[in-house]
């Protein structure tokens, strides 16, 4: 949707996913989806299995990250940091986007191919896997039912919004990062329907 232009005379690309184009949105999305039709068709209660299946989420996430060490992508902008990366595809991503026409050159990025990135596959894995420790841990205190997923939300949100803005390979719609809005929206309405749910629950 975001690169029409690129895939509407070529419908089958868009299904290519040997080219790329998958996304944990899209994983996320596409699991709640075919989780909720089977939890109608089996009679199952909605809430308290989305309760269940997001530590399994975190946990799928947190492992599930090392394959973009393994591919490196996904790296971040150059870093003294000790945790810093980099690498013979690391570096070629870098002095490719860096030339004239490139995406980073577009975007006015400054990069260096000969220092280290961010790892941001890193940041993110480590969150993913100790907010699986967390939730599971409160699950068992657990006020109301979605309570957990609605924690997820939120954790997992604020999370890919700070590490998205370190990303140099970010979908962009115009100067706006798709995941880093969508993280921030779900974040914000995560915590506002703790809070209306809490309020309720304590009034009852």
């Amino acid at each position: 949707i975001m690169r029409w232009d690129e895939y509407k005379w070529d419908w089958k690309a868009i299904i290519n996913t040997r080219n790329g184009g998958l996304a944990i949105y899209g994983g996320l999305i596409g699991a709640i989806l075919v989780g909720l039709i089977i939890c109608k068709v089996r009679k199952v209660k909605i809430l308290p299995m989305l309760d269940v299946t997001v530590l399994g989420f975190l946990i799928g996430q947190g492992i599930g990250r090392w394959g973009n060490f393994i591919n490196q992508e996904a790296f971040g902008t150059n870093t003294d940091s000790f945790l810093g990366m980099t690498g013979g595809t690391i570096q070629r991503s870098i002095s490719d986007s860096m030339q004239l026409g490139g995406d980073l050159y577009q975007e006015g990025v400054n990069m260096l191919w000969e220092k280290p990135v961010h790892p941001c596959f890193l940041y993110e894995s480590v969150w993913c896997l100790l907010g699986f420790v967390i939730l599971a841990f409160w699950s068992k205190r657990r006020k109301y039912d979605g309570q957990i997923f609605l924690m997820y939300l939120a954790w997992y949100g604020a999370e890919r919004f700070f590490v998205e803005g370190r990303r140099t390979d970010s979908l962009m719609l115009g100067n706006i990062r798709v995941s880093q809005a969508l993280s921030a929206v779900i974040f914000i309405v995560s915590v506002i329907l703790q809070i209306i749910l809490f309020a309720k629950r304590k009034r009852d």
